[in-house]
């Protein structure tokens, strides 16, 4: 079994005289928790967006499984089991997580439109949304319209969501950008709990949950790929000190940290 279950290879993206993104070449492996993290600008949603098909690139190849998927649209990609978090970016105000969830899996179990009735005579889909509920703690309030939710558990709505399509590669997308405070350690917890199974890319500011959750990392600065390694490696890199301070005087961690104040 190929251990690499998503790569791209010399990927540009040009935006007339503009590149965002320049000759990037990257491998996500089986169960990976991989980060991708750069300054503002450094091309990060770029990339994503050449992943997930939202773009298509100038130039490169990418490849899901060793399938060639470079000219696929995005919901292509999804049936083939990439999930992004940020393509689910709006909840239906009106519906519960209860609801919101039943229809996620009615439509990945090919009852479409019957998602209704099944929520009431489905028991694998009643279960399956039940333990999506319970999993990322939204039980509680399994029942309330989206719109009277806590911003977080929207959050953790969102990702339940990826999660019900059954996908095999999951692309966080800063899960946590704009969560106060009192809400985050629910949600970090919850992102550190998903399957082992998951292959998952994670694009992150937060430097805490980044250095908590990743056993690999990438660097992009001005649409290159400046380094990869592990946390370690790339928190004692003399680069990425330089890159993110301008001198090596401190760790890489406390230097992303500063970029983002």
């Amino acid at each position: 079994m190929n251990d690499i279950v998503l790569s791209c290879e010399g990927l540009v993206k040009k935006f007339g005289g503009i590149t965002a993104t320049n000759n990037v070449s990257m491998q996500l492996r089986r169960g990976a928790r991989h980060a991708l993290i750069g300054p503002n600008g450094a091309g990060k949603t770029t990339l994503i967006n050449l992943l997930t098909g939202v773009l298509e690139p100038t130039a490169g190849r990418i490849t899901l499984e060793g399938q060639d998927i470079t000219r696929l649209a995005p919901y292509q990609r999804v049936r083939r089991g990439m999930v992004r978090t940020f393509q689910i970016n709006q909840l239906f105000a009106s519906m519960t997580p209860l609801q919101t969830l039943a229809l996620v899996v009615s439509q990945q179990r090919g009852l479409g439109a019957r998602w209704w009735q099944s929520l009431g005579s489905n028991a694998a889909v009643a279960e399956r949304a039940q333990q999506l509920l319970e999993q990322f703690r939204l039980a509680e309030v399994a029942n309330q319209t989206t719109e009277h939710l806590a911003y977080g558990k929207r959050r953790l709505l969102e990702i339940a969501i990826a999660l019900a399509c059954e996908p095999r590669v999951l692309l966080l997308d800063e899960p946590v950008a704009g969560v106060p405070a009192g809400e985050r350690e629910e949600l970090l917890e919850t992102v550190a709990a998903l399957p082992a199974d998951v292959s998952v890319l994670l694009i992150e500011h937060d430097m805490d949950l980044v250095f908590s959750f990743a056993n690999r990392m990438t660097v992009l600065v001005n649409g290159t790929l400046l380094t990869e390694g592990t946390p370690e490696e790339i928190e004692n890199n003399p680069e990425v000190k330089a890159v993110y301070l301008g001198h090596g005087d401190d760790s890489a961690h406390a230097a992303v940290e500063a970029s983002n104040v």
